[in-house]
């Protein structure tokens, strides 16, 4: 028999409900970031990190390039949450400590004195998640490279994971075709892949990490890597630093790409970009055009600090961004 008309509506209307429901659901975290979301709370947040981060780039330059990468590993290791901030506790062993970050990342204290500074502004309001969000735009425009609207309304987790940071941050020995999957596996195209890696147009890395690049790799620049040996023996010098951009190390430009073209990309996984494979043209084009690498690396960058944040009940606000309250 026939479904009645009756029956027939009733179900339109609870799939259209059960379907809307779903596409609610996938909606709420991006939802929740808003540009303005301490305009009313927090109106002198924005002003009061650019400040203190204008002032900490002025101080060392490498800093920048330090607090834009604890935005990129904080975000990549279960979204952007704030937990590469947390010390070890009794509970959970942190992700500093982590083969990524162990002796690497820092900015620790820049971070510290950020979070004291808004704390006294408007106490209990601003996230420390956010706050790296904010800092990373901030550093990329101290340092020369574009802007872009932060959107805010994260909160910070109340635990962290080593393995997850042992685990979920690209490694700088990957081919390209690993590069491709484990950008993939967080959301990213290729091409936002290669554009988030011209984050390396600022920054350092030590020895340990470039080593075998330049000692035993073909694809290099001979007089590139002889000029990095000195600073770089085959045994011991492990955290002698060199500049990922040879060219303009403190600011972030499009030299890494033109870098990339004449085989002076310092990393395996920055030399794999640009080696015969399907993401040549893409680092031709940023090479030639600096506004087209800082319009697709802001978007990529804005899309990453939308990884899984924490929103609405969830999570906290921490007083100490080393420490959950």
């Amino acid at each position: 028999m026939a479904p009645s008309s009756s029956n027939s509506s009733l179900k339109l209307h609870s799939f259209k409900l059960h379907f809307c429901l779903i596409g609610l659901l996938f909606g709420v975290a991006s939802a929740q970031l808003s540009a303005t979301f301490y305009s009313s709370t927090c109106p002198n947040a924005l002003s009061t990190i650019k400040s203190a981060v204008n002032s900490a780039v002025a101080n060392e330059a490498r800093m920048g390039a330090s607090l834009l990468r604890l935005h990129f590993h904080d975000c990549f290791v279960n979204g952007c949450d704030g937990s590469i901030l947390l010390d070890d506790t009794s509970n959970f062993t942190g992700e500093k400590t982590a083969g990524p970050n162990a002796n690497s990342v820092r900015g620790f204290d820049v971070i510290d004195t950020i979070k004291s500074q808004v704390e006294k502004v408007c106490p209990g309001v601003v996230s420390c998640a956010d706050i790296l969000a904010v800092v990373a735009r901030d550093s990329v425009v101290a340092l020369g490279g574009p802007s872009w609207t932060v959107l805010l309304g994260r909160r910070d987790s109340t635990t962290a994971s080593l393995s997850a940071a042992n685990s979920n941050i690209p490694a700088p020995t990957l081919n390209l075709s690993g590069l491709i999957s484990f950008f993939s596996n967080k959301g990213f195209t290729a091409k936002e892949m290669v554009a988030l890696s011209g984050a390396h147009t600022v920054g350092q890395s030590r020895c340990t990490v470039f080593r075998s690049r330049i000692y035993n790799e073909t694809n290099i620049n001979s007089a590139y890597a002889t000029s990095l040996k000195s600073n770089c023996p085959s045994t011991g010098g492990d955290s002698n630093l060199s500049p990922l951009d040879t060219t303009s190390p403190t600011t972030f430009d499009n030299a890494y790409y033109k870098n990339l073209l004449s085989q002076k990309g310092l990393l395996h996984s920055d030399q794999q970009l640009y080696n015969g494979g399907s993401t040549d043209s893409q680092v031709s084009t940023y090479s030639s055009s600096s506004s087209t690498f800082f319009t697709d690396f802001a978007n990529a960058i804005v899309k990453m600090g939308n990884l899984s944040p924490l929103t609405g009940s969830n999570g906290e606000i921490r007083t100490n961004c080393r420490k959950t309250n």
